[in-house]
């Protein structure tokens, strides 16, 4: 885990590779609650005979759910000090750039590609997230994510 004392030290980063999150494993479980959670039951995620014999050999995970990751991973992989609250901001841009089978191990790295000073000394954070699946080379998910964080 990486640590930063104030925003500002991270807002010193732009342009950089920040941090790596831990390992995360996607288990069938993880995909059918999400799938309850989220009403999306299609058979390449929960029909777990079907999918062995569709396109890609087992279930896979609801790009959703990968997305979904992006705090945990940030949870894991940044500290910042004097960040007492954060927000959610929203997303400019997401690429599902290849499938997540059932039991893969999922991680992701994080550039700094802007930091924006913001209302109440807070700065708006835009980062680009890039998941990868262990042992594959291709990310499985490309996001741009921004966050607003408060002294």
């Amino acid at each position: 885990m990486k640590t930063f004392e104030t925003l500002q030290d991270l807002a010193d980063c732009v342009g950089q590779e920040v941090a790596s999150s831990d390992w995360v494993e996607i288990t069938q479980e993880h995909i059918n609650q999400f799938a309850q959670a989220t009403g999306d039951h299609q058979w390449i995620h929960v029909d777990l005979e079907r999918a062995s014999q569709g396109p890609f050999g087992a279930p896979i995970a609801h790009g959703f759910l990968t997305l979904s990751l992006i705090p945990q991973f940030f949870d894991s992989a940044l500290k910042i000090t004097q960040a007492r609250m954060g927000v959610n901001y929203g997303l400019n841009k997401v690429r599902f750039m290849a499938p997540v089978p059932v039991n893969s191990r999922l991680r992701a790295t994080l550039k700094l590609l802007k930091a924006d000073a913001i209302e109440n000394q807070g700065f708006q954070f835009t980062w680009e997230v890039t998941t990868q699946r262990e042992g594959v080379a291709k990310p499985v998910c490309i996001a741009e994510s921004l966050a607003r964080l408060y002294p």
